[in-house]
C-alpha cells in the first residue's frame, strides 16, 4: 500500500474508535504517517518507542497512597510523563513487535481498556501502532503470532513507492544528488520492497464487530475503494474477498441444509465464483461439524444421510473436484477425532458418499 492510502485509512480507523498497526522496513515512513496526521487533526502526538521503553517508563512508578495527609498501606501508580491530558491527541505505539513481553502486557491493557493501572485516557484519544517486519535481526515470534493480541489492530503494510518517497524527500530538503540518483535507479530506493509480517489473520466475532465500527464511518464511495483493503487488514485475504464479493454482487449463497438436505439452488451454484464456492464448501463442514447427536440419530434413522450423499455428489458437478475433496477430507478427520455415536455418524455419511461417487480417484490422497 502506497504511504497516503495508508494515512488515509489510519485516520479513517481511529476517528472509528478503533486502532491501526504499520507494518514498514525502517525509513519507510510510518512515523512520518503519524506525525502528518497529527498535523492534519490538530492533535498532539506522543510516541512511545516500546523496545526502549522499561516498565516503569510505561506504566508509571509505584507511590505510597496519602488521605488526608497520612500514609497508608495502599500503593498507586503515578502516570508517566507521557499521559496525555487532554482527547486531542495520537499514542503511536512504535516497534510493538520489539517490546519486553513485560511491556506488552501493559500495552495490552492500554488497547483493551485505554487505560493502564488507575489511569484512563481521555475520551476521544487515539491510538496507532508501528512495527518493523519479522527479519534475522530482531524477530519477537510469540509476539507476531499471537492471535488475542494481532486480532486488535487493523493490520497496513507500506510498500516504498518511488513517487511517494521523492514528494517526501523535497518536502524535507534531501540533497539533490540523492533524489536525482533515486529518481533514475527507483530499483534501489530499498534493498526489500516486500513486507512479510507473518500473520495469520481470519475473521472473529471480534474482528466482524472492529470492521463494522469502520464501515459505519465509510462512505459508499470509500467503501467501493478501500472495502476490501479495509476487510483483509483484519478478517484475513480470503474472507475479505468473500465479504466484498458479496458487497458488490448482492448474491445470497444457498445454505448448507439448502444443499445437503433439499439440493437447492444446485443450478445457481455455476454462477458463483471461486471464493463463493470455497465459502459454500467452508458453510457446508462446519454445518456437518455442529450437527448435534439428537439430530444424527434422527439423520440416520430417516436415512437422510443418503440424501446427504447424493446432494453432494451433485455438488460435485458444480464446484471445483478439490473444493469437494475439501468435505471428504473434513469426514475423515472428524471420524479420527470423534467417538461413540459421533465417530458412528461420520463413518456411516463418509461410507455413503463413497458410494456415491464410486470413483477410487477420489479417495487416493485421503
Amino acid at each position: 500500500m502506497r504511504p497516503k492510502d495508508i494515512k488515509y485509512l489510519s485516520e479513517k480507523v481511529m476517528s472509528s474508535g478503533e486502532i491501526p498497526l504499520l507494518w514498514g522496513h525502517f525509513g519507510v515512513g510510518k512515523t512520518d504517517i503519524a506525525k502528518e496526521i497529527a498535523r492534519q487533526t490538530g492533535r498532539e502526538l506522543i510516541i512511545l518507542v516500546i523496545s526502549q521503553m522499561e516498565p516503569g517508563d510505561l506504566i508509571g512508578m509505584p507511590s505510597r497512597y496519602i488521605s488526608s495527609g497520612r500514609d497508608s498501606d495502599r500503593t498507586v501508580f503515578l502516570k508517566p510523563d507521557w499521559w496525555p491530558d487532554n482527547e486531542n491527541t495520537i499514542i503511536m505505539i512504535d516497534e510493538v513487535n520489539r517490546a519486553h513481553r513485560s511491556i506488552r502486557n501493559a500495552v495490552m491493557q492500554l488497547l483493551l481498556d485505554r487505560r493502564i493501572h488507575n489511569h484512563i485516557l481521555p475520551c476521544g484519544t487515539w491510538i496507532m501502532a508501528a512495527a518493523n517486519p519479522p527479519d534475522e535481526e530482531y524477530d519477537q515470534v510469540d509476539l507476531i503470532t499471537d492471535p488475542a493480541f494481532m486480532s486488535r489492530f487493523f493490520h497496513f503494510d507500506i510498500s516504498p513507492d518511488i513517487i511517494d518517497w521523492t514528494q517526501w524527500a523535497k518536502e524535507n530538503k534531501l540533497a539533490d544528488p540523492v533524489i536525482n540518483f533515486v529518481n533514475d535507479y527507483p530499483e534501489y530506493l530499498s534493498s526489500d520492497l516486500n513486507v512479510s509480517m507473518r500473520l495469520n489473520l481470519r475473521p472473529s466475532p471480534r474482528s466482524w464487530y472492529k470492521l463494522a465500527r469502520v464501515f459505519e464511518n465509510l462512505s459508499d464511495q470509500e467503501i467501493k475503494e478501500y472495502g476490501y483493503i479495509i476487510s483483509a487488514s483484519i478478517i484475513g485475504p480470503e474472507a475479505a474477498r468473500a465479504f466484498t464479493n458479496h458487497l458488490n454482487n448482492k448474491k445470497n449463497l444457498p445454505t448448507a441444509q439448502d444443499i445437503l438436505k433439499e439440493g437447492k439452488y444446485m443450478q445457481r451454484l455455476s454462477s458463483l465464483n471461486q471464493d463463493e464456492k470455497i465459502t459454500l464448501v467452508l458453510r457446508i463442514n462446519k454445518y456437518i461439524e455442529s450437527i448435534s447427536e439428537t439430530d444424527m440419530i434422527k439423520i440416520i434413522d430417516l436415512s437422510e444421510h443418503q440424501t446427504y450423499a447424493r446432494n453432494i455428489k451433485l455438488l460435485s458437478e458444480y464446484v471445483p473436484k478439490d473444493s469437494v475433496f475439501a468435505i471428504l477430507r473434513n469426514l475423515e478427520n472428524l471420524i479420527q477425532k470423534s467417538s461413540g455415536l459421533k465417530r458412528a455418524f461420520y463413518d456411516k455419511l463418509f461410507e455413503a458418499v463413497a458410494i456415491e461417487l464410486n470413483d477410487e480417484s477420489w479417495f487416493q490422497n485421503l
